[in-house]
C-alpha cells in the first residue's frame, strides 16, 4: 500500500489531459527520487503560473506583461484587426503564429461541443462566445476564419458557431485543404496549415 501523500498526488497528476495512473505514479516516484531544489523550482513554477498569468480580455490569451492590459498579439498594431481566427485552445494558435503567415488577430473559444450536447458546457461556450460577438460589435471585424480540429466535435462546433454568428453580418469562413478528416491543429505541419487558410471558403 502506498503512503497517503503519495497516493494523493499521483491522483492530482492523473487529472492532467492524457495521464493515466502509471504515468502519474512515475512523475511522483521521479519527484521522490529527486534533490529537493527539483521539488522547490516546480512549487515556485506553480505558484508563479497563477500569480503571474493574466487572460486576454479581447481574445482569451494567456499572458504574462505585467503592466499591459492586452496580450501581445492583440496589442500589435501590425495585425490586421478586420480578421479574427477563431480556435479551440491556445496550443492551437501556437502552431498557426509558427507558420507566420496569418496576419490578423485571435479568439480562444476554449473547448468544443459533443454530439450530445451538455448543457454546462454549450453555457460554458455560449458565455466566451458572448465576449467575441461583442468585439464583432465594437471593432470593425470583417471576417472570422473558424480554425477548429477536423473531428466530429470541431464539426459539430463549427456549424452551431455558425448559427450563433449569423447575425453578425461578416463573412464566416473555415479552413479548408490541408487538415485531414479526424486531425488536429497542433499536430499538423506549418506547410499543412498555410495551405488550409489559403483554401478556406
Amino acid at each position: 500500500m502506498l503512503a497517503p501523500s503519495i497516493e494523493q498526488l499521483i491522483k492530482i497528476f492523473a487529472k492532467f489531459p492524457t495521464i493515466g495512473p502509471k504515468t502519474a505514479a512515475r512523475f511522483v516516484f521521479y519527484l521522490l527520487d529527486s534533490p529537493a531544489s527539483t521539488t522547490d523550482e516546480l512549487i515556485k513554477s506553480v505558484q508563479d503560473l497563477k500569480s503571474k498569468i493574466k487572460i486576454c480580455p479581447l481574445c482569451q490569451k494567456f499572458f504574462e506583461n505585467q503592466t499591459a492590459e492586452i496580450c501581445e498579439i492583440c496589442s500589435n498594431p501590425a495585425r490586421d484587426k478586420s480578421l479574427i481566427c477563431l480556435v479551440e485552445k491556445e496550443i492551437d494558435l501556437e502552431a498557426i503564429e509558427k507558420t507566420a503567415t496569418f496576419k490578423g488577430l485571435y479568439f480562444i473559444l476554449g473547448g468544443t461541443l459533443s454530439i450530445l450536447k451538455k448543457e454546462s458546457q454549450e453555457q460554458k461556450l455560449a458565455l466566451r462566445l458572448s465576449i467575441l460577438i461583442e468585439r464583432i460589435k465594437k471593432n470593425g471585424v470583417k471576417e472570422i476564419i473558424l480554425a477548429l480540429n477536423s473531428t466530429v466535435e470541431g464539426q459539430n462546433t463549427i456549424l452551431w458557431l455558425k448559427r450563433k454568428l449569423e447575425g453578425c453580418n461578416i463573412k464566416i469562413s473555415q479552413l479548408a485543404q490541408g487538415i485531414p478528416l479526424g486531425g488536429e491543429i497542433e499536430y499538423a505541419d506549418e506547410e499543412t496549415i498555410t495551405s488550409a487558410f489559403e483554401g478556406r471558403k
